[in-house]
């Protein structure tokens, strides 16, 4: 098969990433295999590649966001069989007995593996997910539109639950890529007034085209006071411009896995009359469950951009440039 490889993390544009050939892999007893039909593309892809996040698997292939069918199975899979549709998330394992698993909060388990960082992901023709970890998709979505939900939608989802959102309460995304605009479709289902802050002009038209009550650049306020906030972009300077868009009691929840540094927060201005700021850290199995249930009721959809699975170096630049709103998705074009 063919697949990429982080070769040496670095600056996208340096080309970090090499196609190479590799064996079709074969599943562990607990694991399937998966013929990649579809894989979105994740920020959290940009940050192996570019090696914000450790090294944790040299020469991994990224991708998270797959859709794909099952090929095979190992000996001890259950539930599955060859042909059924599936997806693959970020969360490939845990442990299952720790502290943090046994009560319900397994995106905490310390010995916890992911996809496209521990394990080979969907930059790929064909990767492997552990059984358990595997979500069974309807038919009613086509692959491209259900690739960025088992990320993007799924974290958003998540982050907007650690937000405390109150009913019909008013929302705060700071930027508005992948996963914020399928987090505002679902708020905006909910019943909650949502107010966009994000430096693109074409993201901000697509913030208003999906129901949001504004959408601001960087330098402007949200017109109301914010009963919750969500920071999608990675840059720490914007903590405290959203810890002061808050009303009193209000959270904030900072959904990426890599931020910038927070510069020094001011009590008073940022964080006083009970004001949070809140991390989201990966996410359950039950979280992308109760997401995909609910993008199916309120008809959440992906504003999906694809593209070939050979350029997927480009597919990242273009992320990391801000050129495109929505989702970017992978689709093999591969011999």
């Amino acid at each position: 098969m063919r697949a990429w490889s982080v070769a040496r993390p670095g600056p996208v544009e340096a080309d970090p990433l090499r196609l190479v050939e590799r064996p079709v892999p074969v599943p562990g007893a607990d694991e399937l295999l998966v013929r990649v039909r579809a894989c979105g593309v994740c920020r959290t892809d940009l940050h192996v590649t570019e090696g914000d996040l450790p090294v944790r698997r040299p020469g991994v292939t990224p991708g998270h966001e797959v859709v794909g069918e099952v090929a095979g199975l190992g000996s001890g899979a259950a539930d599955f069989t060859v042909g059924d549709r599936v997806g693959v998330a970020w969360l490939r394992r845990t442990d299952g007995e720790c502290a943090y698993c046994l009560r319900g909060a397994e995106n905490l388990c310390p010995r916890s593996r992911y996809t496209g960082w521990d394990a080979d992901g969907g930059y790929a023709q064909y990767t492997t997910v552990p059984a358990e970890f595997a979500y069974r998709l309807s038919g009613t979505l086509d692959d491209v539109t259900l690739a960025p939900l088992l990320c993007a939608g799924i974290i958003g989802y998540r982050a907007l639950r650690r937000a405390a959102l109150p009913p019909g309460g008013r929302l705060g995304l700071y930027g508005f890529g992948g996963s914020a605009h399928l987090c505002a479709q679902l708020a905006v289902a909910q019943g909650a007034r949502v107010h966009v802050v994000t430096r693109g002009a074409e993201a901000r038209r697509l913030a208003l085209a999906l129901g949001a009550a504004s959408a601001r650049d960087l330098h402007e306020p949200p017109p109301e006071p914010l009963d919750s906030a969500v920071l999608f972009a990675p840059v720490g300077d914007l903590v405290p411009v959203a810890l002061r868009a808050l009303d009193r009691g209000g959270v904030l929840a900072v959904a990426g896995i890599h931020l910038s540094d927070v510069p020094p927060l001011n009590y008073e201005r940022e964080l006083f009359y009970e004001r949070e700021l809140r991390s989201v850290t990966s996410n359950t199995r039950a979280d992308g469950r109760e997401f995909l249930a609910l993008a199916e009721r309120h008809r959440i959809r992906a504003t999906t951009h694809t593209y070939p699975l050979s350029e997927a170096p480009r597919a990242l630049r273009d992320l990391k440039a801000g050129r495109f709103d929505g989702a970017a998705v992978l689709v093999d074009d591969l011999p």
